[in-house]
């Protein structure tokens, strides 16, 4: 019996008389050999109807502070992706399936003084879109159409 071994998979060469037999076996844990399942969320919001707080909101995701990026990583987020129209912004976030969105956003803003300052910064430039509720900012944006190719 012969192995043979790559950084995430090894082969198992076993003779078996006249035969070869080729096994391709895993040298790592299934945690880190599969990934996990992903669902993603789209959110929207306005940023005030302002061109010196857009350039303001702008120019701070032009220079996100290390300690809120390091926030979502300890909170467990995999991708988070911001678009614009005019004053419209549009987030898309990547997460385990089995995430609480409530529970990482918590997680993020407590891993440093410096998430929530963030937080609050940001919600001043920000506000609802037509239909969101009184004290309503970010507002979930349900997928009504989806075509996939086989």
């Amino acid at each position: 019996m012969y192995k043979i071994c790559s950084s995430f998979f090894s082969l198992l060469l076993l003779s078996v008389g006249p035969l070869l037999m080729v096994q391709a076996c895993s040298t790592g844990s299934p945690e880190r050999d599969s990934k996990p399942e992903l669902k993603e969320y789209v959110f929207v919001v306005n940023i005030v109807p302002d061109s010196l707080k857009l350039k303001e909101y702008l120019d701070y995701h032009a220079h996100i502070w290390p300690e809120v990026e390091a926030g979502f990583k300890k909170a467990g987020y995999r991708k988070i992706t911001l678009y614009r129209h005019g004053y419209l912004l549009v987030m898309t976030l990547s997460v385990p399936a089995d995430a609480n969105l409530d529970q990482m956003g918590k997680m993020a803003e407590s891993y440093d003084k410096r998430c929530a300052e963030w937080n609050r910064l940001m919600d001043g430039y920000q506000t609802g879109v037509a239909g969101a509720g009184k004290n309503e900012k970010w507002v979930e944006a349900a997928p009504f159409y989806r075509f996939v190719k086989d």
